[in-house]
């Protein structure tokens, strides 16, 4: 019955233990659960991708263990997504007496009112039931979090109002672990929250009773702990105090995506882009790769703080203003239709810089020179999977780049800007001489040929064979040393031809 997918149509305890409901504790339900999903092959945590060999496997023996768990990871790595996902492994509902504040379980009551009104009016107890969507509560741990808040304290109002002495165990007000009776309760950041409060989690874990000023009484609630702490938090803002650990029977440790096409797929599931952008705005194979790189590097940046993390929130934002930045492009030329271009990647800059915590050398060089270079780093990679490595080039018999690094170094440029029309920013490229022998292996499709030129001068410039400076709202593509004689030349000519 608890198996429904519909309200079961009973109203009354009586009915409901005519019905044969069986009460079971929240951790033999998402155990019997997952059972059933996993001897039916049912994919358990839809939506999260890339712990299939790792994360979830873990999290399936803890459940199966009937264990408390503690996720534990850097930011942006889907502990909280997990936790909430968890919930599908309830049944779709349970019933309650109606009216209690701890979802009592009709057939083993816990709190007073529910005593009392299971006394007063036996198989007439109204109950209700109770959706699985409603069985989650979430808090996030901050240093002002106290005992109150989560176990509950004595409410003077509640006496006055009902003319109760302290010793009356009806002026309890419950806090939200109680509250959270036959539910999973998720606790973020659990460093955050100061020891002595983490001591009160001690008995709840452990015995599974509740103590509340002093009150004698065994209060066996039935929770789903689940934890999520950062490993940065154990030493810059606080930490898990070892009874505590000690009482948290599976600790999980979770990892970012692992290889760029997985990192792919959760971008792409997880960006928020409107319709028209996903119609209308072409999205090579390769720009996916390039914007996954930039996340990869910044994990590997000496500029960029390892403990801290560089979330997968980095790789999501960035491609919701990459798409962003070619619709308003496209919207000021008034075309219908456009493709991403690498100079777009300027306009993800504001993603990158707000998602990473910089080490003093980041600091030194600037969060704005580190996102660049970030991004320089990523084009040096997704160049070299398509395009011969110019220092490599140079170096050898046939040097592919000749034509291209003569022209510039005879001091002509290719000035990019943001907003160039479709026509306007390939005429620019077709200026360059050399590109298309070197692009007209690689595809047929125009829209990529002019792709492919505008890696090669990105690419030229990322492996310091010519230079690239970005200026308000456009792209420079130059040899800086072009020019470096022009000061010395006389009015007749070249002063060195007089020398």
């Amino acid at each position: 019955m608890s198996t429904s997918q519909t309200v079961p149509d009973i109203k009354t305890l009586g009915a409901l233990k005519e019905s044969g409901y069986q009460s079971k504790s929240i951790k033999e339900e998402l155990r019997q659960n997952l059972i059933a999903k996993l001897q039916s092959n049912q994919r358990v945590f839809d939506g999260i991708v890339g712990f299939d060999n790792s994360v979830l496997p873990e999290i399936e023996r803890a459940i199966l263990s009937r264990h408390n768990i503690l996720l534990l990871g850097l930011r942006g790595q889907a502990k909280t997504r997990i936790a909430r996902l968890m919930t599908q492994l309830l049944d779709p509902y349970i019933p309650v007496v109606s009216g209690t504040e701890i979802n009592d379980d009709p057939l083993a009551p816990l709190s007073r009112r529910a005593l009392d009104t299971i006394d007063e009016m036996g198989d007439d107890t109204p109950i209700q039931w109770m959706h699985r969507s409603l069985r989650f509560v979430e808090k996030l741990a901050t240093p002002d979090v106290s005992v109150a808040d989560l176990i509950g304290d004595v409410d003077p109002i509640k006496a006055a109002t009902l003319k109760l002495t302290y010793a009356d165990d009806r002026v309890i007000h419950f806090g939200l672990v109680p509250r959270a009776h036959r539910s999973i309760f998720v606790l973020n950041e659990l460093p955050d929250l100061q020891a002595r409060i983490q001591v009160s989690l001690f008995n709840i874990l452990q015995e599974g009773d509740l103590q509340i000023r002093g009150f004698k009484w065994r209060f066996p609630l039935d929770i789903q702990f689940i934890f999520t702490a950062n490993p940065e938090d154990y030493t810059n803002r606080g930490s898990i105090v070892t009874p505590l650990k000690d009482r948290i029977e599976s600790q999980i440790l979770t990892h970012y995506p692992q290889d760029i096409e997985t990192a792919r797929i959760i971008t792409s599931q997880e960006s928020q882009l409107s319709d028209a952008q996903k119609t209308d705005i072409y999205v090579p194979d390769l720009i996916a790769q390039l914007l996954e790189y930039i996340s990869f590097e910044a994990r590997e940046s000496p500029y960029v703080d390892k403990k801290s993390g560089v979330s997968a929130r980095l790789s999501i934002s960035a491609m919701e203003n990459l798409l962003s930045t070619a619709e308003r492009r496209m919207l000021v030329n008034k075309d219908t239709k456009t493709a991403i271009r690498i100079s777009d990647f300027w306009g993800v800059i504001p993603s990158i810089t707000g998602k990473i915590e910089l080490e003093y050398e980041g600091e030194q060089e600037g969060s704005y020179a580190v996102a660049l270079d970030l991004i320089n780093k990523a084009i040096q990679k997704v160049y070299i999977e398509y395009l011969p490595n110019p220092d490599q080039s140079a170096k050898s018999d046939l040097d592919e780049f000749l034509e291209v690094r003569t022209w510039f170094a005879n001091g002509n440029h290719v000035d990019l800007l943001h907003d160039d029309d479709e026509s306007t920013y390939r005429a620019k490229l077709d200026l360059v001489p050399g590109l298309d022998s070197l692009i007209n292996s690689k595809t047929d499709n125009e829209q990529m040929q002019y792709l492919y030129k505008e890696l090669i001068l990105h690419g030229l410039a990322a492996f310091d064979v010519i230079g690239k400076t970005a200026l308000n709202n456009q792209l420079i593509f130059m040899d800086p040393l072009a020019k470096i004689f022009d000061d010395f030349e006389g009015e007749n000519g070249d002063l060195l031809d007089e020398i």
